[in-house]
């Protein structure tokens, strides 16, 4: 039986929550991931860095339109990792993308929503170094002021 999740995403590491995801995904469920800025990806700061800037500058030099698109904002950002991790091309996993709701914050009309506690260890418990995604996004670009015309 489908049911709604909610997972809070501070202070989780990004690969392990949206693995996580993806399966309740797959199992046809609901899941709604709130404070995506505050996730964390684990690794040097400058190698995680520019690992994501050489994905973003991948251009086609025949069509750049068919490059592939990595968003720079957090929750699309975070969005497009969970969706890397689903069968997205095939109905199945159209369907489960479909079902997933990212937010930056915690939106008031999920306060009640049940949580959903996903296995993740704190960051400063065993990692070494981390970026947030919130960092990250900003030095790939990301601007909030200019998304909101101020």
């Amino acid at each position: 039986m489908p049911m709604e999740y909610l997972i809070d995403g501070t202070d989780k590491v990004l690969g392990r929550v949206a693995s996580q995801a993806a399966k309740l995904l797959l199992n046809e469920n609901t899941v709604a991931v709130v404070n995506a800025e505050r996730m964390i990806i684990t690794g040097h700061e400058k190698d995680i860095t520019e690992k994501y800037k050489r994905l973003i500058d991948l251009k086609d030099k025949a069509n750049p339109e068919h490059s592939p698109y990595w968003p720079r904002r957090p929750d699309m950002f975070v969005k497009r990792i969970v969706r890397g991790m689903l069968p997205y091309k095939k109905p199945r996993g159209k369907a489960a993308f479909k079902r997933l709701r990212v937010y930056v914050g915690f939106p008031e009309e999920l306060k009640k929503a049940k949580e959903f506690d996903a296995e993740s260890r704190k960051s400063h418990e065993i990692f070494e170094s981390t970026i947030t995604i919130k960092e990250l996004t900003q030095k790939l670009g990301y601007d909030r002021d200019e998304e909101h015309g101020k």
